[in-house]
């Protein structure tokens, strides 16, 4: 047609731009490094070791911030750690200087606490100062302070605490009260008159029963047992 203008290539029929073939490999980028050059940094440059000291000091530390410790409970966690013995020495020998570790302290607290919330005797608190590593004569001083009258008392709160809810005949009544306070490292004596008396004023059963009972007499028999079967050392 006359005076028709021919098509420009610019309108709704126009071809894209060719940008190259799909099959071009992508270009890299300009400046910057990849990821896995990053990476491949990172693996051949590892972070340098740390001080040996500092890892012990850090050990110590999380032990003690969750409870006390004693200076044998934290050679143990370090050497659980690898930390040589020259290095546990030198920070817990700090740590003692300081008053960090209190081995004095630590059993005079233990006795303390575990006398007024579980009610143990002293035998069995020895026991555990021992598995906790205390020297024998620091022990000794820590669970001086717990006189025989005290322990008595205990014993007695323990039986009357535990005869609200006992049930069964008086011996049979006897018998666990009397094991349950040997397990707590009581001494038989103290053991048995504890419950010998707490019994006499229960009932009249009870103190009839208790009224039979020579205390002196179990006391020696228990020992004398106790004794044979306590390992030897």
């Amino acid at each position: 047609m006359a005076g028709r203008r021919a098509r420009t290539g610019r309108g709704w029929d126009a071809s894209p731009p060719r940008t190259g073939d799909a099959s071009d490999p992508p270009r890299p980028r300009r400046g910057g490094r990849g990821r896995s050059e990053e990476a491949a940094d990172a693996v051949e440059s590892p972070a340098p070791p740390r001080d040996e000291s500092e890892v012990a000091r850090e050990i110590c530390l999380r032990q003690l911030a969750v409870r006390p410790r004693t200076r044998a409970e934290l050679a143990g966690a370090l050497a659980k750690r690898g930390i040589s013995e020259q290095v546990s020495a030198e920070v817990l020998d700090r740590y003692d200087e300081v008053g960090i570790i209190d081995d004095a302290a630590f059993a005079r607290a233990w006795v303390s606490s575990r006398h007024a919330g579980r009610g143990l005797a002293r035998r069995a608190l020895a026991n555990e100062l021992r598995r906790k590593g205390v020297d024998g004569e620091v022990a000794t001083e820590a669970l001086g302070e717990l006189d025989e009258e005290t322990e008595a008392d205990t014993a007695r709160g323990l039986v009357d605490r535990k005869l609200r809810t006992a049930r069964g005949e008086p011996d049979a009544v006897f018998r666990r009260l009397v094991g349950m306070l040997a397990r707590k490292g009581y001494p038989p004596g103290v053991a048995i008159r504890a419950v010998k008396d707490a019994l006499a004023a229960q009932s009249a059963e009870a103190a009839e029963f208790a009224e039979q009972i020579d205390a002196d007499a179990l006391a020696d028999a228990e020992g004398e047992l106790d004794r044979d079967n306590r390992p030897v050392e």
